[in-house]
């Protein structure tokens, strides 16, 4: 059979139904790439266009992009920003507040993001991840005006989608 027959199609599923199960899939030692939802990560990634690439978290740290689990079948793709024992402090880079959870309920750690539909993946280990984060996590003061531009004004400008 040849590939000129072959069909790709895409569904969508409840992240409460579509999580758990690549929990299982990441905790089974398998990576995952999951098309990203929501707005919580702005600027660098946007819902619906860009992809993370996970596998199951072993030793989380401070900066890490992680798969938590924030309360019952919730689940967010956010950025530790401290790690206080056995609590996880968790902000998306395009949020103001916090969410919060144990150190088990981290599930997967982004190993790099697939942006703006390219093929190439941008690793977290990677010069231009590191890059990003460090200017962008440092800038957290005035996060909110930074977004309001963003939101405003760039996306008008250049649409991403």
């Amino acid at each position: 059979m040849t590939n000129e027959h072959i069909q790709i199609k895409e569904v969508q599923y409840a992240n409460a139904i579509l999580i758990p199960e690549i929990v299982k899939l990441l905790d089974e030692g398998h990576t995952v790439t999951l098309r990203l939802k929501g707005y919580s990560m702005r600027p660098f990634l946007e819902d619906g266009r860009d992809k993370a690439l996970l596998k199951k978290a072993v030793n989380p740290k401070v900066g890490d992009p992680v798969l938590a689990e924030i309360g019952e079948k919730h689940f967010v793709l956010h950025r530790i920003i401290a790690i206080q024992g056995d609590h996880v402090i968790l902000r998306g880079d395009g949020n103001l507040r916090e969410e919060h959870c144990s150190i088990g309920d981290v599930k997967g750690a982004v190993i790099g993001f697939y942006r703006k539909g390219r093929e190439k993946l941008d690793r977290t280990d990677g010069w231009k991840w590191r890059t990003y984060s460090w200017f962008w996590t440092r800038l957290y003061p005035i996060r909110r005006y930074l977004l309001a531009f963003y939101r405003r004004i760039w996306l008008k400008l250049f649409k991403t989608k």
